[in-house]
């Protein structure tokens, strides 16, 4: 293990972006974490549709709810939740040895995500559902789901933001974070045990960058291919050290048990065959960071990664060179970003009602 002891000297803890019956059943994910080879675990709709379409092994659970009456909806509650308790139990022993990891993800109803009040809702039904301490409820990004975010941190429940692509976004969530603990710290709440985590999505900001670039077309524009995601990244952890190091409203909470909201890089699949399988992997390392992979980015990571220290701090004003040039080149930055969030909730609500299908084709 020795690229991911690497990786946890440096502060950067790693997660798999992967959940599903099977894992939990055949010892697979077990075995992944008594080896050291994952901290944590993040799920979002997609992994749940891919996990449960066709899959044998949630079958006679189906069936067994189906014949007590539940509806689609029902029965894709109980099957995730199910799951996450399960791996949350086997994070167990890690989430008691470190406090901030050995956590499980879950994401409320994608089609809830422009709408503030049911995700509040749901929200706290699913922390009461699965009910282990180190799951985390997953909301989007959007600025309906800001206002939730604070909401839900106030009830002292651990929040995964999801679907963050801009610096500016980055920021708004920070604020509803220290908000949330505001608001927990005035109702008495234990700050310690509020945990929170920014996902920062990825490998999508150079798909979506890349082909503007190559419509451009000219050997400026593509010389810069391939370098908007990370420079976009390491701008939002340059964010994180303004926001949590030297942020005097910050270190008033933490005085109370406040505990850092880390940055996580998600989305660290590469998308282009022409990039390092580890791209986002190797170049993306800091302390206090998460770096959450699917199964095919984890296995490169263990056999080819080059983990060398600090890959983020050294480059910021190279970032900020970057970032500037490609706005130069004509691409609206802020455009880009705005239409990648928009398209991931987009694909979550279309993998949700796909999985709604699916389940109801099985309860048939």
């Amino acid at each position: 293990m020795g690229n991911i002891a690497k990786l946890r000297d440096y502060g950067v803890s790693v997660w798999l972006d992967d959940l599903s019956r099977s894992r939990l059943t055949s010892g697979g994910l077990e075995k992944m974490i008594k080896d050291g080879e994952i901290a944590g675990v993040t799920t979002n709709p997609a992994i749940f549709q891919a996990a449960i379409s066709g899959a044998a092994d949630y079958a006679a659970d189906i069936a067994q709810l189906a014949q007590a009456g539940a509806d689609a909806e029902a029965v894709i509650t109980k099957l995730t939740s199910d799951d996450v308790r399960n791996a949350c139990d086997l994070f167990a022993d890690l989430y008691r040895e470190t406090g901030k990891d050995g956590r499980v993800s879950i994401e409320v109803d994608p089609r809830l995500a422009h709408r503030a009040d049911p995700t509040i809702a749901q929200a706290k039904e699913l922390w009461k559902l699965v009910d282990r301490p180190n799951a985390m409820i997953k909301i989007p990004a959007t600025k309906e789901g800001l206002r939730a975010i604070t909401e839900v941190i106030s009830e002292g429940i651990s929040v995964n933001v999801t679907l963050i692509f801009s610096v500016e976004r980055y920021r708004e969530v920070v604020e509803a974070y220290l908000a949330g603990l505001e608001k927990a710290a005035a109702a008495g709440k234990d700050l310690q045990k509020i945990h929170s985590v920014a996902s920062v999505f990825v490998s999508r900001v150079d798909t979506e960058v890349d082909a503007q670039l190559e419509k451009i077309g000219s050997p400026d524009a593509l010389d810069m291919r391939g370098k908007a995601a990370l420079a976009n990244a390491r701008l939002t952890y340059a964010a994180y050290m303004e926001l949590f190091e030297n942020n005097p409203r910050f270190q008033q909470l933490a005085e109370q048990g406040a505990n850092v909201q880390r940055p996580l890089w998600a989305s660290t699949g590469v998308k282009n065959p022409d990039y390092s399988p580890t791209l986002y992997v190797d170049q993306l390392v800091a302390e206090n960071t998460v770096n959450t992979m699917p199964e095919k980015t984890l296995r490169a990571t263990i056999e080819s990664a080059d983990i060398a220290g600090d890959t983020i701090r050294p480059h910021l004003e190279d970032a900020q060179r970057i970032i500037k040039k490609i706005i130069h080149l004509g691409i609206d930055f802020a455009a880009a970003t705005q239409k990648l969030e928009d398209e991931g909730v987009e694909k979550f609500e279309i993998a949700w009602n796909e999985l709604i299908e699916t389940v109801e084709d099985a309860m048939k």
